[in-house]
């Protein structure tokens, strides 16, 4: 079973952009078997944020058991929480490349994440405060993703992946508490950051003019597919597989979408981005699979392919042809990239209004990126109070600063 703390960290990730459209052709593709060859080494999956911590046990009274580094109006950030931060920050930088990172992009990623850790848990608290400042609720996208997790893990009910969980040490309310702030921090920012970006037909053509010869290329085509593996099964537990890649390829066939019943069947490397493989130009794929997707058009299917590791479901995402690409065929790219580019400093500025309506305060001695004050602050003692505000049970003071006293 995957580890269920990275699971839970990957749908907890707190964006600093907007969910994006199709995803860029990663730098090392996922190798692709051709039917009847031998698969090559899988590709591994990737963690994202920071996963539920463990708080230390209470012990005698009066005890300080936790450092605190920063308040963000009645919330605490703790010295393990930034250190559990740094401490995955790799992690995070995998799930954020999606393998398509180089080496040396994937260690400066890692170092930055590092920096900025105090910062991103500052983010964090506030854009979930914002979002239950605004009454936002996402049980619904709650119990979905849980539900995901317990699909991935080949379990048969939330009772066992609860189970499961805290088998690992961990506190349910708070794995699922962990999932339901980043699904908060996406809509707030979707609301209140994403919804007022617009792009007009004519910057997409200004762009598209000012950069043609970017857009000129070779015959491409962009791939994601299904992959059900076989491997160590016996002649019984294939025919049932292949009967759920007839029944993956029938419900695409029927109307569903392709990465929705990726991320449910797929047992490929990519499943969770959909099953999105990247771009792939003549030469690249095996000969076989080059004939098939090569003579395809966009959003064609293939059929269930038999391979030597399993089943195989392909589709054609889009077909470039070889010279220069037409507006249709790159206006979603350029969309991402103009998207990208202003939601970040957008989003910047936003959180740096939330600070300011805010009461955050850093202690001395730790290292706030975005350049919160510093404070004396108290270390906080084993009582119910602090327990009750660490959980996030007081109303929050989102608006108007608090005096420059360090009670709760």
């Amino acid at each position: 079973m995957r580890n269920l703390a990275i699971l839970a960290a990957l749908f907890a990730a707190l964006p600093l952009a907007a969910q994006q459209p199709t995803p860029p052709p990663p730098a090392q593709k996922p190798t692709l078997e051709k039917p009847d060859e031998a698969p090559a080494a899988p590709a591994t999956a990737a963690p994202a944020k920071p996963a539920p911590f463990k708080r230390a046990a209470a012990p005698s009274e009066g005890k300080v058991i936790e450092e605190i580094v920063a308040r963000v109006n009645n919330e605490v950030i703790t010295r393990s929480e930034l250190e559990h931060s740094k401490a995955t920050a790799g992690e995070d930088a995998k799930a954020d490349c999606q393998n398509r990172c180089t080496p040396e992009q994937l260690k400066q990623i890692t170092e930055d994440g590092q920096k900025n850790a105090l910062r991103n848990l500052i983010d964090q608290s506030l854009l979930v405060q914002r979002a239950k400042d605004m009454s936002m609720s996402v049980e619904p996208d709650v119990i979905k993703q849980l539900d995901q997790i317990r699909i991935e893990n080949k379990l048969d009910s939330l009772e066992a992946l609860e189970k499961a969980v805290e088998s690992q040490g961990l506190n349910w309310e708070d794995f699922k508490n962990n999932i339901r702030n980043g699904l908060l921090t996406k809509k707030v920012i979707s609301s209140e950051v994403g919804s007022h970006i617009s792009i007009g037909k004519d910057e997409l053509q200004k762009y598209y003019d000012a950069h043609k010869q970017d857009f000129i290329r070779p015959e491409q085509v962009a791939l994601r597919s299904i992959e059900i593996n076989t491997a160590g099964k016996d002649e019984a537990e294939v025919a049932e597989l292949k009967k759920k890649a007839d029944t993956a390829l029938k419900r695409i066939k029927d109307g569903e979408d392709f990465g929705e019943i990726a991320k449910r069947y797929s047992d490929g490397a990519t499943a969770k981005q959909g099953g999105y493989l990247g771009i792939y130009k003549r030469g690249e794929l095996s000969k076989q699979l080059e004939d098939i997707v090569f003579k395809m058009k966009k959003s064609d299917l293939t059929e269930v392919m038999e391979t030597k590791q399993g089943f195989l479901i392909m589709q054609v995402l889009e077909h470039y042809d070889e010279g220069q690409q037409s507006l249709a065929k790159v206006e979603n790219e350029i969309m991402e990239k103009l998207y990208g580019e202003r939601m970040e400093p957008a989003l910047r500025e936003y959180l740096k209004t939330l600070r300011e309506e805010s009461y955050v305060v850093v202690k001395p001695g730790y290292q706030d990126a975005a350049g919160g004050s510093n404070s004396e602050i108290q270390e906080v003692s084993a009582t119910p109070e602090v327990t009750k505000t660490k959980r996030g049970h007081k109303k929050f003071l989102l608006f108007g600063k608090r005096p420059a006293d360090t009670g709760d």
